[in-house]
């Protein structure tokens, strides 16, 4: 008998539609998803894949404004939207919305199963305000469970005193196959491609908004560390857009020899070309839940150098294996593990063909699996 879960999270993020599709797959469970709001038009350029959803869904009304230069969700009809989905248990993507914690309210007076989707991790580079964190630990003493993504997120809630067998591990995922099916029919059209977005022959490449936060200025300025001879034979391409691009090219203006190129935002079907012809994603970010780009980077079979700030970096990552991990902040120890794997094409290779392998354990069907075993732990499914 199929159970009723509700999925309660903010926007209808294209990196969430294939898991949810996965999980509406599932034969214990009967999904229903409330997203709080369709996009984020002040932080995302994402496209809304409405076409390809395949779970039942609402969007609640909402609106947006600035409390102490913070943006802050509010939304209507919460209460409601829960009573006619009648769920049998609810898992609630973060804690920060009023949405969470009227959810939390509304689970509590009538004994439905809360869970929280947690990805918050040690690592996170976060001012530590004593409010926030009394009432984080409020709405955590609260809940019935925890979902997370991977190891880092569960050393989190160990922090918080969360004991270990209320927390039940959901990998993160991207879509595999057709991550790694459009970088080979890229590979398939490879002059052409290159032609038309302006490739280097050889290029480092990163993937994502470009603000301070991602450890893009650390890269430019590791990039201009590296031997003459490697700038001269690898570039460096940044494909997404943000507040840091135009002081970003000014700097990278004054980088010779090297080609700095600055491809814009970049949408999820068009990203596979720039995966399929990088020899490396570099991923230097101060502080990431998790790093998705990373998920898709290892689909396209790219070997990847990433922070340890990164929230996947102990899951998605082996150091020598499939990439190398380097401190945030640190330009040195970036340019010379970009130096590293750009001089040795058999140590790509290997890694290349790692980072396919351990792909594998991190897919749609995987989180599914995972969210079905939090709900059924929980007394909910068989």
């Amino acid at each position: 008998m199929k159970r009723r879960l509700v999925i309660l999270t903010e926007i209808i993020s294209p990196y969430r539609i294939p898991l949810f599709n996965a999980l509406a797959r599932h034969t214990g469970v009967d999904l229903h998803v409330i997203f709080l709001a369709e996009t984020d038009p002040g932080l995302r350029q994402w496209r809304v894949y409405k076409d390809e959803i395949r779970f039942s869904y609402e969007v609640l009304p909402s609106s947006r404004m600035s409390v102490a230069g913070r943006s802050v969700l509010i939304n209507r009809g919460v209460g409601r939207a829960l009573a006619t989905a009648a769920p049998d248990a609810i898992l609630c993507g973060g804690y920060n919305y009023v949405a969470s914690w009227q959810a939390l309210a509304w689970a509590r007076r009538r004994a439905v199963p809360f869970l929280l989707w947690s990805e918050s991790h040690v690592h996170e580079n976060r001012k530590i305000r004593p409010l926030v964190e009394f009432l984080k630990d409020e709405f955590l003493r609260r809940c019935d469970g925890f979902v997370v993504p991977g190891v880092m997120a569960r050393e989190y809630l160990h922090a918080h005193k969360v004991k270990d067998d209320g927390i039940f591990t959901a990998p993160n995922a991207v879509d595999n196959e057709m991550f790694a099916t459009a970088a080979k029919q890229a590979r398939g059209n490879a002059v052409a491609l290159r032609a038309e977005l302006g490739l280097p022959e050889r290029y480092f490449l990163f993937a994502g908004r470009l603000v301070q936060a991602k450890g893009v200025f650390e890269l430019l300025a590791a990039y201009a560390k590296l031997k003459e001879e490697t700038r001269q034979q690898v570039g460096l391409v940044f494909a997404g857009d943000g507040v840091a691009r135009t002081e970003l090219e000014a700097q990278a203006a004054s980088i010779s020899p090297g080609v700095v190129r600055f491809a814009g935002f970049a949408h999820r079907e068009q990203l596979a070309a720039y995966y399929a012809f990088a020899e490396m994603l570099v991923l230097p970010t101060y502080s990431d839940t998790w790093g998705l780009v990373v998920n898709e980077a290892i689909a396209c079979g790219l070997p990847v150098i990433l922070s340890a700030a990164a929230g996947c970096a102990a899951d998605l990552v082996t150091e020598n294996w499939n990439g190398l991990i380097v401190p945030a902040r640190d330009a040195s120890s970036l340019a010379a593990a970009m130096e590293k794997l750009a001089s040795q094409a058999a140590l790509r290779r290997m890694m290349a063909s790692n980072s396919k392998q351990r792909v594998s354990r991190y897919s749609p069907e995987e989180w599914a699996l995972g969210i079905a075993g939090a709900i059924a732990a929980n007394g909910v499914i068989a």
